[in-house]
């Protein structure tokens, strides 16, 4: 079938024509997206699916972490961010415990649409 390969090229191409921030955004946004697939993996007692999807989650945020300029003072407060959300994924998963995700989720919503509102600044003054 054709689809999915249009789909999985598309895809592929908004990666590869994506600017850094861009992807920032996209991660933010599978981190989200990998705990709610966790959170109803929880509700359904799905145990195997919601390990896989809270290590996805921290794999995210591990790579987000990784990739941090020290050399700007505002990364410490991500890298405080970051290191917070790792240890409470951690503890979702061995606990599976949806309100610790939900916690998580909440922060990443934050984070995510903080990210949002800086990159349309940027844009309007011409800076991305």
């Amino acid at each position: 079938m054709v689809l999915p390969n249009a789909y999985a090229q598309y895809n592929n191409s908004k990666i590869l024509t994506a600017s850094p921030a861009e992807l920032t955004l996209m991660l933010y946004d599978g981190a989200i997206k990998f705990c709610n697939i966790a959170e109803e993996a929880i509700e359904q007692k799905d145990v195997e699916k919601a390990h896989n999807n809270i290590i996805k989650a921290q794999n995210i945020i591990d790579y987000l972490r990784q990739t941090l300029d020290m050399k700007y003072p505002v990364a410490q407060d991500f890298e405080n961010i970051y290191v917070y959300l790792g240890r409470r994924l951690v503890e979702a998963n061995i606990k599976k415990d949806k309100e610790i995700l939900e916690e998580v989720n909440t922060h990443l919503h934050s984070v995510r649409d903080t990210w949002k509102e800086v990159m349309r600044i940027n844009r309007e003054k011409g800076t991305v």
